[in-house]
């Protein structure tokens, strides 16, 4: 394992040794011991998107592994493929630093950045994929669930990067996912056919969230509007209505069912505060499942 980028370039158990070791550092970290491993080692973190919780999370898991992390705005390098192309910025942080994040636009950034660089690359977001919150979902639900495998997932929303990561990780891990979403929001055919090649029946898209939401154990949504498609804000609000995770949604649901966002959320629009700050949201605890998964992610790619 050189890189992370897309949650489908790894087996089953590559993506399970990854949680096992989120779980042990995890424990060892909460319990005030420390696994120093990447002493002496440097991250370049590269952000054309800025972000709360991955840049902080991954500032922080170097911090705790003993190493350091560089934080670079695309102004700071005259911004990703304007001023020098992708292949040379690979090429020079290889001589740099030990580990190279990217949160971008294009997915094609992160594979070209990896395809050129001697040093693991990291994906921490592009339009197309999100495998480091999919894979801190996948722990945030096996503490909760006590399980992974056979885990009902209702995802309720766009089918988007998010969307797509966690089919790609349901189908690695054994969970049922159900996608709805209003018409021409859909996620693509094309990864549901893949994911559904990995496990027959892993992932289903319909139109309906209150069948979707039905005997699911997780409820998991994201927000309407992503980063970029600001222009699209109202046609979108519009669209997604009735597509809101609320109150009248969760009847559907069993009464234990959890909820999910990764984060951040508009409350009002794709989920209400209500459900938010409900005694099923476990939220929180997925947000601080991505430090602990990538403290294990980070180990495995630069120790």
């Amino acid at each position: 394992m050189k890189d992370f980028i897309s949650i489908n370039d790894f087996s089953p158990e590559q993506l399970k040794e990854l949680l096992a070791e989120s779980s042990q550092l995890k424990r060892l970290y909460k319990s005030g011991g420390r696994d120093l491993c990447l002493t002496g080692k440097t991250l370049a973190m590269l952000f054309e998107k800025p972000s709360l919780r991955t840049r902080i999370s991954f500032e922080v898991a170097m911090t705790d592994l003993g190493g350091n992390a560089i934080y670079i705005r695309p102004e700071d390098i005259g911004g990703i493929r304007k001023q020098e192309p992708i292949k040379d910025i690979a090429r020079v942080l290889s001589r740099y630093v030990d580990g190279i994040v990217l949160r971008t636009f294009e997915h094609s950034a992160v594979t070209e950045l990896a395809a050129f660089a001697a040093a693991p690359v990291i994906n921490a977001l592009t339009d197309w994929s999100h495998p480091c919150q999919a894979m801190a979902d996948a722990l945030t639900i096996s503490e909760h669930c006590g399980r992974i495998e056979g885990v009902k997932i209702a995802f309720i929303g766009d089918g988007n990067n998010v969307a797509r990561s966690l089919a790609f990780a349901s189908a690695k891990l054994g969970i049922k996912m159900v996608i709805a979403s209003p018409a021409r929001y859909e996620l693509d055919a094309d990864t549901i056919n893949k994911a559904n090649q990995v496990s027959a029946g892993s992932v289903q898209q319909i139109n309906d969230p209150a069948a979707a939401v039905r005997d699911a154990e997780v409820i998991y949504t994201d927000t309407w509007v992503s980063m970029g498609q600001e222009k699209e804000k109202q046609k979108r609000i519009a669209d997604f209505a009735g597509f809101q995770v609320n109150s009248e949604l969760l009847k559907s649901a069993p009464p234990d069912a959890k909820i999910m966002h990764c984060l951040p959320a508009y409350r009002g629009f794709e989920i209400t505060d209500e459900a938010a700050e409900s005694a099923n949201s476990i939220i929180f605890d997925q947000a601080e499942n991505r430090l602990h998964f990538q403290r294990a992610l980070l180990k495995k790619l630069m120790a």
